[in-house]
């Protein structure tokens, strides 16, 4: 399996391409603009669709109704940006229509700044849009799993009929990684005979199919509210996906990061083995739903005494941690949020205070 060197947001494109996905809607913000500036000539070469829009609000309408028609499709942003789509993401929620949606965070808020960032979590994981939708939310920590985690999500969008991001910071898009593209997880098509709008006679069908997030009745909208709630707990039983570092033996201190801020702490984890302060990681590798079971697990671990969050963002994560410990260890914050990233000694000297306290 060969590998190209490729930078973030351009692989992201291309996985989207050998996913399957030939349509794609977006307007131009940083740091994630070099995914429409590859797509732009790439979609051409592949017999797809770009089309810019005129703002982030029409681009989440075009998603809507590509996906409506039963078509894959996909658009990338940064947090300004995905702010402007929340409400066409809850009307895409709300009409069951499968979609991905990439953000590559920038500080904020506000305009904040066009360096790295994670302050989206609480948007992504619980504020996305009004109503009671939710995505289902995956977090890379390379170029290579981001290309996968792209991949992935166009079946998993169509399983739950229900968009899926992919939360990646300005490194993720920023950064260049060898990259493969692995032929076993090209997606096969999925049935939607049953729900989209893709035309009777090309159904070959006499059934009208109808797609709409209006429920003027309060008993319809509450039986169709529970419905997706029954597939949001269902996400939460099947979805769930963490990895563990240095959890083997005992540690006093266990860390919970994701994304590229994880390979900085996993950085920190070893030189901290090597002055012999056993430390160990819970990596989410999706955030909604969150690996609160694997989290408890490892924080319940005799030899644990503390609980940090490692982000960059101003503790965004720490509830869900503070969930999942259920009060067992106390629950600790380290981060910056301005578009600096924290460095491996920063995040020693965070842990070792700790220990000192």
């Amino acid at each position: 399996m060969s590998k190209v060197l490729m930078k973030g947001n351009e692989a992201i494109g291309e996985a989207a391409i050998r996913a399957g996905c030939l349509n794609y809607f977006a307007y131009p913000i940083t740091p994630q603009s070099e995914v429409a500036e590859y797509l732009s000539r790439r979609m051409t070469e592949v017999g797809g669709v770009f089309l810019q829009g005129e703002s982030e609000v029409a681009v989440s309408y075009m998603i809507f109704g590509a996906a409506a028609c039963g078509e894959r499709v996909f658009t990338t942003s940064s947090s300004p940006g995905i702010s402007l789509m929340s409400e066409g993401i809850s009307y895409i929620c709300g009409a069951e229509c499968p979609a991905v949606f990439v953000n590559i965070m920038r500080g904020g808020p506000g305009l904040g700044g066009i360096l790295p960032s994670q302050a989206d979590y609480l948007q992504a994981t619980k504020g996305i849009g009004h109503g009671d939708c939710r995505m289902l939310v995956m977090a890379p920590a390379s170029v290579q799993e981001a290309v996968e985690m792209v991949m992935q999500a166009f079946p998993l969008a169509e399983k739950y009929r229900n968009p899926v991001m992919i939360l990646g910071d300005g490194l993720i898009g920023q950064m260049m990684e060898p990259v493969s593209f692995r032929d076993d997880l090209k997606v096969p098509p999925t049935n939607k005979d049953d729900w989209a709008t893709s035309g009777m006679d090309t159904r070959k069908s006499t059934k009208r199919n109808l797609v709409k997030s209006l429920y003027l009745d309060p008993e319809v909208l509450n039986a169709h509210n529970l419905k997706l709630k029954a597939k949001y707990d269902r996400m939460r039983q099947e979805e769930v996906r963490y990895e563990t570092y240095n959890t083997g033996g005992d540690y006093r201190v266990l860390i919970v990061s994701y994304g590229t801020m994880s390979r900085v702490c996993r950085s920190a984890v070893d030189a901290l083995k090597a002055r012999n302060v056993e430390t160990a990681m819970v990596r989410p590798q999706v955030l909604f739903p969150f690996p609160e079971q694997a989290v408890f697990d490892a924080a319940a671990k005799s030899s644990c005494t503390h609980v940090l969050s490692v982000e960059m963002s101003m503790g965004q994560m720490v509830e869900d941690i503070q969930r999942s410990v259920q009060g067992r260890r106390p629950v600790h914050w380290y981060g910056k949020c301005g578009g600096e990233v924290p460095t491996p000694e920063e995040v020693m000297e965070a842990v070792e205070a700790l220990l000192q306290s």
